[in-house]
Protein backbone atom coordinates (compact mmCIF):
# COMPACT_ATOMS: atom_id res chain seq x y z
CA UNK A 1 0.00 0.00 0.00
CA UNK A 2 3.15 2.00 0.62
CA UNK A 3 5.03 1.86 -2.39
CA UNK A 4 4.13 3.57 -6.04
CA UNK A 5 4.79 0.30 -7.80
CA UNK A 6 4.34 1.79 -11.44
CA UNK A 7 7.30 4.14 -10.08
CA UNK A 8 9.49 1.06 -8.92
CA UNK A 9 8.70 -0.81 -12.75
CA UNK A 10 9.92 2.05 -14.58
CA UNK A 11 12.91 2.30 -12.62
CA UNK A 12 13.49 -1.38 -13.04
CA UNK A 13 13.20 -1.62 -8.86
CA UNK A 14 12.05 -4.74 -7.76
CA UNK A 15 9.31 -4.88 -4.85
CA UNK A 16 8.61 -8.24 -2.90
CA UNK A 17 6.59 -8.80 -0.34
CA UNK A 18 7.24 -11.46 2.59
CA UNK A 19 4.65 -13.97 2.50
CA UNK A 20 3.32 -15.50 5.75
CA UNK A 21 5.38 -13.69 8.57
CA UNK A 22 2.77 -11.79 9.74
CA UNK A 23 0.05 -14.61 9.66
CA UNK A 24 -0.64 -15.33 13.18
CA UNK A 25 0.50 -11.93 14.68
CA UNK A 26 -2.85 -10.45 12.39
CA UNK A 27 -4.96 -13.37 13.60
CA UNK A 28 -3.60 -13.20 17.82
CA UNK A 29 -4.61 -9.08 17.10
CA UNK A 30 -7.81 -10.04 15.12
CA UNK A 31 -8.56 -11.80 18.26
CA UNK A 32 -7.66 -9.06 20.69
CA UNK A 33 -9.95 -6.85 18.80
CA UNK A 34 -13.00 -9.16 18.93
CA UNK A 35 -12.82 -10.24 22.57
CA UNK A 36 -12.46 -6.47 23.09
CA UNK A 37 -15.46 -5.66 21.70
CA UNK A 38 -17.21 -8.73 22.91
CA UNK A 39 -16.42 -8.20 26.38
CA UNK A 40 -16.66 -4.40 25.98
CA UNK A 41 -13.16 -3.55 27.64
CA UNK A 42 -12.58 -0.12 26.11
CA UNK A 43 -16.08 1.08 27.58
CA UNK A 44 -14.75 0.08 31.09
CA UNK A 45 -11.90 1.21 30.80
CA UNK A 46 -13.18 4.08 30.33
CA UNK A 47 -15.47 4.54 33.43
CA UNK A 48 -12.62 3.59 35.58
CA UNK A 49 -9.81 6.09 33.87
CA UNK A 50 -12.67 8.83 34.32
CA UNK A 51 -13.68 7.81 38.00
CA UNK A 52 -16.97 7.34 37.22
CA UNK A 53 -16.91 3.25 38.07
CA UNK A 54 -19.10 3.08 41.65
CA UNK A 55 -18.63 -0.28 42.15
CA UNK A 56 -20.08 -3.74 40.61
CA UNK A 57 -23.65 -4.59 38.96
CA UNK A 58 -24.97 -7.65 37.33
CA UNK A 59 -26.15 -6.00 34.41
CA UNK A 60 -22.93 -3.44 33.73
CA UNK A 61 -21.25 -3.26 30.42
CA UNK A 62 -23.44 -7.38 29.70
CA UNK A 63 -20.88 -8.80 26.82
CA UNK A 64 -21.59 -11.19 24.10
CA UNK A 65 -20.43 -14.83 24.87
CA UNK A 66 -18.63 -16.36 22.15
CA UNK A 67 -19.44 -20.41 22.41
CA UNK A 68 -21.96 -21.34 20.13
CA UNK A 69 -21.72 -17.78 17.85
CA UNK A 70 -21.08 -17.65 14.29
CA UNK A 71 -17.56 -16.79 12.63
CA UNK A 72 -17.90 -15.19 9.40
CA UNK A 73 -14.83 -14.74 7.40
CA UNK A 74 -14.95 -12.52 4.36
CA UNK A 75 -11.68 -14.08 2.55
CA UNK A 76 -10.12 -17.05 3.27
CA UNK A 77 -6.90 -16.43 2.70
CA UNK A 78 -3.96 -17.06 5.11
CA UNK A 79 -4.66 -14.43 7.87
CA UNK A 80 -8.49 -15.39 7.39
CA UNK A 81 -7.95 -19.08 8.09
CA UNK A 82 -5.47 -18.41 10.74
CA UNK A 83 -8.61 -16.35 12.84
CA UNK A 84 -11.12 -19.35 11.87
CA UNK A 85 -8.54 -21.82 13.26
CA UNK A 86 -9.02 -19.80 16.52
CA UNK A 87 -12.56 -20.14 16.56
CA UNK A 88 -12.86 -23.67 17.71
CA UNK A 89 -11.29 -22.62 21.17
CA UNK A 90 -14.31 -20.56 21.99
CA UNK A 91 -16.43 -23.48 20.17
CA UNK A 92 -17.87 -21.35 17.45
CA UNK A 93 -19.40 -21.84 13.99
CA UNK A 94 -17.48 -20.46 11.21
CA UNK A 95 -18.42 -19.32 7.76
CA UNK A 96 -16.58 -17.81 4.89
CA UNK A 97 -17.23 -15.93 1.88
CA UNK A 98 -14.20 -16.12 -1.05
CA UNK A 99 -13.78 -16.85 -4.61
CA UNK A 100 -12.87 -20.47 -4.22
CA UNK A 101 -13.73 -23.08 -2.35
CA UNK A 102 -11.06 -24.47 0.13
CA UNK A 103 -11.85 -28.08 0.58
CA UNK A 104 -8.75 -28.62 3.36
CA UNK A 105 -9.82 -25.57 5.54
CA UNK A 106 -13.50 -27.32 5.53
CA UNK A 107 -12.02 -30.02 6.60
CA UNK A 108 -9.76 -28.76 8.68
CA UNK A 109 -12.23 -26.56 10.43
CA UNK A 110 -15.33 -27.46 10.05
CA UNK A 111 -16.08 -23.93 7.74
CA UNK A 112 -18.96 -23.65 5.51
CA UNK A 113 -18.27 -21.61 1.92
CA UNK A 114 -21.46 -18.88 1.34
CA UNK A 115 -21.71 -15.88 -0.49
CA UNK A 116 -20.95 -12.66 1.19
CA UNK A 117 -24.55 -11.45 1.99
CA UNK A 118 -25.66 -14.76 3.48
CA UNK A 119 -22.36 -14.86 5.84
CA UNK A 120 -23.25 -11.13 6.94
CA UNK A 121 -26.72 -12.12 8.17
CA UNK A 122 -26.25 -15.20 9.59
CA UNK A 123 -22.78 -14.30 11.35
CA UNK A 124 -22.50 -12.95 15.09
CA UNK A 125 -18.78 -11.77 14.17
CA UNK A 126 -17.83 -10.48 10.92
CA UNK A 127 -14.11 -10.27 10.22
CA UNK A 128 -12.35 -8.83 7.13
CA UNK A 129 -9.05 -10.59 5.63
CA UNK A 130 -9.36 -8.88 1.97
CA UNK A 131 -6.96 -6.80 0.11
CA UNK A 132 -7.44 -3.35 -0.92
CA UNK A 133 -8.28 -3.86 -4.96
CA UNK A 134 -10.54 -1.88 -7.49
CA UNK A 135 -12.87 -4.32 -7.00
CA UNK A 136 -12.98 -4.61 -3.00
CA UNK A 137 -12.36 -0.74 -1.74
CA UNK A 138 -15.68 0.21 -0.73
CA UNK A 139 -17.42 -2.63 -0.81
CA UNK A 140 -18.84 -2.82 2.28
CA UNK A 141 -20.92 0.24 2.57
CA UNK A 142 -24.21 1.50 4.34
CA UNK A 143 -26.63 -1.47 2.05
CA UNK A 144 -24.39 -3.84 2.97
CA UNK A 145 -23.58 -2.94 6.30
CA UNK A 146 -27.56 -3.31 7.10
CA UNK A 147 -27.31 -6.80 6.23
CA UNK A 148 -25.43 -7.82 9.14
CA UNK A 149 -27.82 -9.07 12.35
CA UNK A 150 -28.59 -6.75 15.17
CA UNK A 151 -25.90 -6.48 17.60
CA UNK A 152 -23.06 -8.07 15.55
CA UNK A 153 -19.49 -7.50 15.74
CA UNK A 154 -17.68 -6.23 12.86
CA UNK A 155 -13.96 -6.53 12.81
CA UNK A 156 -11.51 -5.02 10.15
CA UNK A 157 -8.08 -6.08 10.77
CA UNK A 158 -7.66 -5.79 6.71
CA UNK A 159 -7.35 -2.34 4.92
CA UNK A 160 -9.81 1.01 6.09
CA UNK A 161 -10.90 1.64 2.54
CA UNK A 162 -12.84 -1.72 2.71
CA UNK A 163 -15.31 -0.01 4.01
CA UNK A 164 -17.13 3.28 2.06
CA UNK A 165 -17.78 5.14 5.43
CA UNK A 166 -17.70 8.57 3.40
CA UNK A 167 -20.42 7.94 0.82
CA UNK A 168 -23.51 10.12 1.90
CA UNK A 169 -25.91 8.59 4.57
CA UNK A 170 -22.78 6.27 6.02
CA UNK A 171 -21.79 6.33 9.67
CA UNK A 172 -18.74 8.52 9.50
CA UNK A 173 -20.36 11.75 10.72
CA UNK A 174 -23.51 9.95 12.88
CA UNK A 175 -21.44 6.56 14.73
CA UNK A 176 -23.22 7.85 17.90
CA UNK A 177 -26.65 7.25 16.31
CA UNK A 178 -25.45 4.50 14.60
CA UNK A 179 -24.95 2.29 17.65
CA UNK A 180 -28.09 3.56 19.15
CA UNK A 181 -30.04 1.87 16.33
CA UNK A 182 -30.47 4.39 14.19
CA UNK A 183 -31.67 2.76 11.13
CA UNK A 184 -30.60 5.25 8.91
CA UNK A 185 -27.23 4.51 9.74
CA UNK A 186 -25.24 1.13 7.93
CA UNK A 187 -23.47 0.92 11.96
CA UNK A 188 -26.09 -1.79 13.50
CA UNK A 189 -23.03 -3.83 14.34
CA UNK A 190 -20.27 -3.14 16.97
CA UNK A 191 -17.39 -2.51 15.28
CA UNK A 192 -13.21 -2.77 15.39
CA UNK A 193 -11.47 -0.76 12.78
CA UNK A 194 -8.20 -0.42 11.13
CA UNK A 195 -7.60 3.29 10.26
CA UNK A 196 -7.53 4.50 6.71
CA UNK A 197 -4.08 5.94 5.57
CA UNK A 198 -4.06 9.77 6.07
CA UNK A 199 -1.89 10.07 3.44
CA UNK A 200 -4.59 8.42 0.97
CA UNK A 201 -7.24 10.11 2.08
CA UNK A 202 -7.96 8.36 5.01
CA UNK A 203 -8.48 10.39 7.38
CA UNK A 204 -12.01 10.02 7.72
CA UNK A 205 -11.73 6.39 9.27
CA UNK A 206 -9.79 7.74 12.16
CA UNK A 207 -12.03 10.54 13.87
CA UNK A 208 -15.40 10.09 14.65
CA UNK A 209 -14.57 6.43 16.22
CA UNK A 210 -12.35 7.72 18.78
CA UNK A 211 -15.09 9.15 20.86
CA UNK A 212 -17.69 6.06 20.53
CA UNK A 213 -17.43 3.52 23.10
CA UNK A 214 -18.20 0.65 21.15
CA UNK A 215 -15.40 1.54 18.17
CA UNK A 216 -11.89 -0.25 18.92
CA UNK A 217 -9.27 1.80 16.87
CA UNK A 218 -5.92 0.18 16.51
CA UNK A 219 -2.59 1.34 14.70
CA UNK A 220 -0.59 -1.04 12.26
CA UNK A 221 0.29 -3.37 15.18
CA UNK A 222 -0.25 -6.91 13.57
CA UNK A 223 3.56 -8.14 14.19
CA UNK A 224 5.71 -9.46 16.78
CA UNK A 225 8.67 -11.71 17.70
Amino acid sequence: DNIDLSAAEQRGVTVTNTPDVLTDATADLTWALILAVARRLKEGQRLIAGGRWRGWHPTQLLGLEMAGRTLGIVGAGRIGRAVARRAAGFGMRVLYSSRTHKPEFERETGASHVDLNALLGQSDVVSLHLPATDQTRGLFDRERLALCKEGALFINTARGDLIHEAAPGCCAPSYRECYHGHQACHGRARRAQRPGDPRRGGSNHTRAPLTVPRVVSKLAIGYGH
